[in-house]
Order: structure tokens, then sequence, then C-alpha cells
């Protein structure tokens, strides 16, 4: 016959056991939850990578451009991250800042405070700016091109503008937003001279297959994905992706002779959450050498 105290003894560190394992995960989904509401979302990291455009433009070897996506700006609890922002690209001195949409949500009037700190960037070549599917349902693209040239930044919609690095020239191309918007390749691209390089700037990143069915694209530019907003950690997958967005999600990405980088972006869109996916400025040097095809 069992003894009914060994039988308690051998129970004990099996309850024990249990306990301590509902104690870590609860510890566990708490802290996760801590990191993915009240730290990640105001934590900005740096994410730096080596564009390969292919022997032409030599000139532009080392050309470092930084990439700022989808702000979705609430100046009631973003100040500090804009100011963060501002604070690391004066340190990278960077030569050239991409703006690739989504400023706002749904309120057309956060954008003169974010402009307060954005005004405050001035690499050697420029500031250049599109719209964001969320900037043209919100607001109006005439109201938000002189809001942003008056505060001295560059804001394309299907055009470009050509710039001079020594020798070299560089067309940056911008269009208009995809997601209901009006974009047309065509009048953005027309006018650039076959074999000038182009950088693009295109908010939806699955427009590059369209972009590239126009030219050659060394570096198209996009945010939109906000790179899934919250992943899953070491897997890298984004459960949730977007209409225009669902091909390309994060990261370098290339079709022949042309490139693309999807940004995570700054801001986030819905509850103000991020998991394994924080804020991001995205330093890309164009390096000249053969394309690496790849993909994210």
């Amino acid at each position: 016959m069992e003894n009914p105290d060994d039988c308690e003894l051998t129970e004990k560190p099996a309850r024990f056991s249990r306990r301590k394992a509902i104690g870590l995960i609860t510890a566990g989904v708490a802290g996760c939850l801590f990191d993915a509401f009240e730290i990640e979302p105001a934590c900005l990291s740096i994410t730096r990578e080596d564009i390969f455009y292919g022997p032409h433009s030599p000139g532009l070897d080392g050309l470092r451009i930084g990439l700022l996506s989808d702000f979705h700006f609430r100046p009631d609890a973003d100040h500090d991250l804009l100011f963060s922002v501002v604070s690391k690209i004066h340190e990278q001195r960077l030569d050239l800042i991409a703006l690739a949409g989504d400023f706002m949500s749904a309120d057309p009037r956060v954008i003169d405070p974010l402009l307060s700190h954005l005004k405050r960037i001035n690499p050697a070549h420029g500031v250049f700016a599109v719209l964001g599917n969320h900037d043209g349902w919100a607001g109006n693209r005439s109201t938000i091109r002189r809001q942003f040239e008056k505060a001295g930044l560059s804001f394309l919609v299907n055009q470009h503008s050509k710039i001079s690095i020594g020798s070299e020239s560089l067309a940056i191309a911008g269009t208009d937003y995809v997601w209901l918007g009006k974009p047309d390749p065509a009048r953005t691209l027309k006018g650039i001279a076959a074999g000038t390089p182009i950088l693009a700037l295109v908010h939806e990143p699955d427009y590059f297959d369209t972009m590239i069915g126009h030219r050659d694209i060394l570096l198209q530019v996009s945010g939109h994905t906000h790179g899934g907003q919250c992943r899953i950690p070491f897997v890298g997958y984004a459960p949730r992706k977007v209409a225009y967005g669902r091909k390309y999600v994060y990261g370098r990405y290339s079709s022949g002779n042309s490139n693309l980088f999807v940004s995570r972006g700054v801001g986030t869109v819905g509850p103000r959450v991020r998991f394994a996916c924080p804020p991001e400025l995205a330093i890309l040097t164009l390096r000249s050498g053969p394309v690496k095809n790849c993909e994210s």
C-alpha cells in the first residue's frame, strides 16, 4: 500500500513547477507588452545598407541617403522621438534625405508641428518628400506642398528634380500616392535623359514593379508597410500586411539593375505599438558595383 506522505512529496514539486512556469510566462508576456507599448515605439534605430547599382555613374559612389517614412505624427507623444530623429541625422552628416510619406494619420493640423522638426534638417543635397496615402486621404496635396516648401523642403507629386553631385547628375523622382491616388510614372520620369540614374520616392513599395516597367531605377525608396509594425522575433515575419505592401514588406530588394528599399517607418498607425520592429532611420549608401540580387 502506498504511503500518502510519499504521494504528497512527489506532487509538490510538480505543482511548484507549474506555478513557476505560469509565473515566467506571465512575466514574459507582461514584459513584451511593456516593450511593445511603452519602450519600442519611442526607441529610434539606425539601419545601414549598401546599395550596389552597377558600374555606371562612379561619382555617386559613397552618396549617403537618409530615408524616413510613415511619421503618423502625434504631437502629444512623438516630439521626443522627432528630436532624436533630427539629432541622429545631424550626427550622421548625410548627403540627402528622402521622406516617403504618411506624415499624418487623419488630422492635417499635425503637419506644421511636424515641420517644426523637419525644417531643421539641412543636408548638402536637400530634402525631398512625397505624399503617402493617409496624407492624400486626410489632407489637401496643394496645401501640404505649400507647407513643405515654405519650410524649405522639396515636395514632388508626379514630377522630378535634378541635382548635381560633382560631375554626376541624379534625378529625384516622386510619384503621387498609389492607394486611391493618381500616380503617373510616365509623367514623373518624362525628360530624364537616358542613362541618368534615378532615385525614386514612391510611398507604396509594391509599385516598384510598375516603375521598373518604364525604365531602370537605381533606387526606389518606400514606406507604407511599417515593416509590419509588429514582427515575430528572430524569424522576422510580419503577420499583418497592407494593400500595395504585400510583396515588398521590409528591407532591400532588387530586380535586374534596379533596387528597392522599404523602411519600417517612424510612427505608428492605430495603437501606438511596435514589437521587434522599432522606428527606423535608414542610411542607404550608394556603391558602384554589380547589383546584388536579393529579397529581404
